[in-house]
């Protein structure tokens, strides 16, 4: 009885001892991610500034044709039931605004009427599905997604908020 009682007296002391490094290890990922503003790590996005987009043609909501020759300037790529991609949806309909409709394209995924009237005054529109051609040829998987392009037609920068795209985006 006595052996009984010191194996379930170490087994209890090895857990506590296991659950005070687990919480330390915790803490320290908090304080690593805090510091290193891992707070929003953003959207896993293929195409890097740099990069090119991928052959595509695609045809808006107004019967206009769009390809990877004729796109310059923002992209942004939404999906229905997304969340962050209505939080998102002001911002860039006030970018494509400044920027004018020419130089911005919107790729929504699915049914969403919502974003379609808030993009169609603003920016050309295209609804695909969500491994359409536009999202092909960026190489996208991911929503919401921003990319700014340039007139070599070149991701200059990308990013999941606006924030990300005109922070990375060259001044001029």
């Amino acid at each position: 009885m006595c052996y009984l009682t010191a194996a379930v007296v170490l087994v209890a002391l090895l857990s506590g001892f296991n659950l005070l490094l687990t919480l330390g290890l915790i803490r320290r990922l908090r304080q690593v991610e805090g510091a290193a503003g891992a707070g929003h790590s953003g959207p896993p996005l293929a195409l890097r500034p740099g990069s090119s987009t991928g052959e595509f043609t695609a045809v808006t909501l107004d019967g206009e044709t769009v390809s990877h020759e004729s796109v310059t300037g923002l992209v942004g790529f939404f999906s229905a039931g997304c969340e962050p991609c209505h939080k998102l949806l002001p911002r860039f309909a006030e970018h494509a605004r400044v920027l004018g409709r020419e130089s911005a394209l919107a790729v929504v995924a699915g049914d969403d009427p919502q974003a379609v009237e808030a993009l169609a005054p603003v920016a050309r529109v295209v609804v695909e599905d969500y491994d359409g051609p536009v999202a092909g040829a960026f190489q996208n998987t991911w929503t919401p997604a921003v990319y700014l392009l340039g007139d070599d037609r070149r991701v200059v920068a990308a990013g999941g908020r606006m924030e990300d795209v005109f922070a990375a985006a060259p001044r001029a």
